[in-house]
């Protein structure tokens, strides 16, 4: 009796969870269940996203019938399995629901919900970009283990660097991080090892060169590193650059600068050979994480789809260029160090959104793809957590879970270490900043953030939302945020203020503006606020009912490019960031390829100085351009845009989202901040 009684608690307890999955896929996916049997089940909990491999669940849903198809959607924390016949799917849903499936190093618990049809858009498939060839199985095994064995990591020298996301050797010419090129005129005492002789004669034959290189960089990246987008720089090598994947398997993006996307998978031992627009415009890199979508051995059920999760191991690339020694004359002058123009501005100034489409990219190339190539000089100018911001963390009693949305190097992370705590962040290379401070982190856009509803204490958005281009995509960006709160929980969101001048008082955004035209200098002043050394103007919801004029009076047309420390003249707008190498008393050298070595740039803000984030051997993206500097030299400028807030527009964006109560809003240091509670 008692068995039978528990058995029964049981079955309703996953009944109760089967059911609120099924809730929770129709809010969030529009993925509608039916009560009814059918052929098909959606299995919750068992995606690509739950870190789930296709083979692990395959082998879970087979064992009751013959699989039709098993879709795994990328990203997604679900999957479809449909049965040849109904009976199969009954048995799935009956033995299934509720119980636990080991994949890998993850455990997670299943629930299926019948549906009456599967309905998936498959992604349009992109070709390889121009110039790009994969030559897998180029090497042998026994070939492999020379190679690795060729580099000795033990020998510490000038031409080695134990970098923060990887180990990294030079032969033949040492890679400079403090410029991005080498020097030409100082090779090293070694040439390439004798080892690579042979793959390079090779190389001869087959065509894919015509010269022999006679530079090699080797990076050796452990499970859960990457590096950041980049293009090598084209000043310093010729056009052929080969790269040779030795160890283990990884996924490198190559992305063009109108936004397409190849996932390109280096199989163990494969070769990959760039040439022309491959090299020199598309931007490649590797995301940090520890598993790699990838096509499945055998993708013949749903092979539309047919994609499962690859663990990462250590993975070694050999990657040989030959050094240039005349100005790059490529096809591709926006991308091109050598050809470089001194314009300040965008070619063309991008114009507002009008649709969805046109938010996405315009976000990926004036946010997303600039965080990315500025991550790590951004970060440098990030290590103060701001003080209203730490008063809030400090609040919220021990043991509660905190989710920290765009998270950037993950500052506010730290703060109270008594709280559990999680960030996720647009730019890969930021998380990857984190996760090397020893942070729970994970790659997310604001608006889809991979974490169940309802599953925190508290949330926080600091300066964020404003680089949404749409009222629609800031308003769900709120959303997100709300769905992730318990009931009672709360979040702080802090965007930047229109109003830098507030109740006859400066930020010091603008403050600094002063301070520089008058000799001073600043440091460390973030450009969207400023850690406040006053008490904050604090309103009620009674201010809600304030006039806030309309957004479109003053962002028709083209984007304008904001002056930077100046008052605002419109909401929607593109804010330079400028990267300055020349060295001061008391800062590091530049690592970036444009450091400067004339006089300071007089509009160059000082609370950027030093440190570039490009990637090593690398480029900035297309969406940067160049500024002049007394002295002849250039620094790069990269665009990020804003959607600056007026007085009471962010309160009046927050009550547009059920179930919440805006608790507290104030001005903190050129920001409109609020504090929401979720009834």
């Amino acid at each position: 009796m008692n068995a039978a009684t528990r058995r029964t608690k049981g079955d309703k307890k996953v009944l109760k969870k089967q059911q609120k999955a099924s809730h929770t896929l129709l809010k969030h996916e529009g993925i509608s269940t039916t009560s009814q049997p059918t052929k098909s089940l959606v299995v919750a909990n068992g995606g690509l996203g739950n870190g789930v491999s296709r083979e692990d669940l395959f082998a879970a849903v087979n064992q009751f019938g013959d699989v039709e198809s098993l879709l795994m959607p990328p990203q997604k924390p679900y999957a479809f399995v449909t049965y040849r016949f109904e009976d199969g799917a009954r048995k799935a849903h009956a033995q299934l629901n509720g119980k636990k499936l080991q994949s890998g190093e993850n455990s997670v618990t299943l629930y299926l919900s019948y549906v009456d049809s599967v309905k998936h858009r498959e992604e349009a498939l992109v070709g390889f970009p121009e110039g790009l060839t994969l030559v897998e199985d180029f090497v042998s095994l026994e070939e492999e283990a020379l190679l690795l064995a060729a580099v000795d990591w033990s020998m510490s020298n000038e031409a080695q660097k134990a970098l923060k996301h990887r180990r990294v050797k030079h032969y033949g010419f040492e890679f400079r991080y403090d410029n991005n090129n080498v020097d030409k005129d100082k090779p090293l005492p070694a040439g390439l090892p004798d080892e690579c002789l042979p793959v390079l004669q090779r190389c001869l034959k087959d065509g894919l060169i015509n010269v022999l290189p006679d530079q090699l960089t080797v990076n050796q990246y452990e499970s859960g590193q990457g590096i950041p987008p980049h293009v090598d720089t084209h000043s310093a090598f010729e056009d052929t650059i080969l790269s040779l994947s030795l160890g283990a398997k990884a996924v490198m993006e190559f992305r063009h600068p109108d936004g397409r996307a190849v996932p390109v998978v280096l199989p163990e031992r494969s070769l990959l050979v760039m040439k022309g627009e491959s090299r020199y415009l598309w931007t490649h890199g590797i995301t940090p994480r520890k598993f790699d979508l990838v096509p499945a051995c055998e993708p013949d059920v749903g092979s539309n789809s047919g994609l499962t999760l690859s663990k990462r191991g250590t993975r070694t690339s050999f990657t040989f260029r030959k050094i240039r020694y005349e100005p790059c004359c490529c096809a591709f002058p926006s991308a091109c160090d050598s050809q470089e123009g001194t314009s300040p501005y965008p070619p063309s100034p991008p114009s507002l959104p009008c649709c969805h489409a046109d938010a996405t990219l315009l976000e990926e190339e004036y946010v997303h793809r600039v965080y990315d190539a500025i991550a790590s000089h951004f970060s440098r100018t990030r290590h103060t957590p701001w003080p209203h911001v730490c008063h809030f963390l400090s609040s919220l009693p021990p043991g509660s879970v905190l989710v920290d949305v765009g998270c950037g190097n993950g500052k506010y992370l730290g703060v109270n270490p008594q709280l559990i705590t999680v960030g996720c962040d647009r730019s890969s290379a930021l998380v990857q900043i984190c996760a090397e401070r020893g942070f729970q982190v994970f790659v997310s856009d604001a608006l889809s953030v991979p974490l169940r509803t309802a599953s925190c204490d508290a949330c926080i958005s600091i300066a964020v939302i404003h680089h949404f281009s749409t009222l629609e995509r800031r308003l769900a960006a709120v959303r997100e945020l709300v769905r992730l709160l318990k009931p009672g929980g709360q979040a702080l969101i802090y965007v930047w203020a229109y109003e830098q001048e507030y109740n006859k008082q400066k930020s010091k955004y603008l403050k600094d503006h002063d301070k520089q035209h008058n000799g001073e200098k600043s440091k460390d002043t973030p450009e969207e606020s400023q850690e406040s050394h006053e008490e904050p103007t604090v309103f009620t919801t009674s201010h809600l009912e304030r006039d806030v004029k309309d957004a479109s009076e003053m962002t028709e047309g083209r984007l304008s490019v904001h002056t930077n420390r100046t008052a605002f003249n419109s909401q929607d707008l593109l804010v330079p960031w400028h990267l300055k190498g020349r060295k001061t008393h008391g800062e590091e050298e530049s690592s970036g390829r444009f450091s400067s070595r004339g006089e300071p740039n007089p509009d160059f803000d000082s609370s950027m100085s030093s440190d570039t984030t490009h990637s090593p051997d690398s480029k900035p993206s297309p969406s940067d351009s160049m500024c002049q500097i007394p002295g002849g030299s250039s620094v790069p400028v990269f665009h990020r845009y804003y959607h600056v807030f007026q007085q009471g527009e962010l309160e009046q964006l927050c009550t547009q989202v059920t179930g919440i109560t805006v608790q507290t809003s104030y001005h903190d240091q050129g920001n409109w901040c609020v504090v929401l509670q979720k009834e």
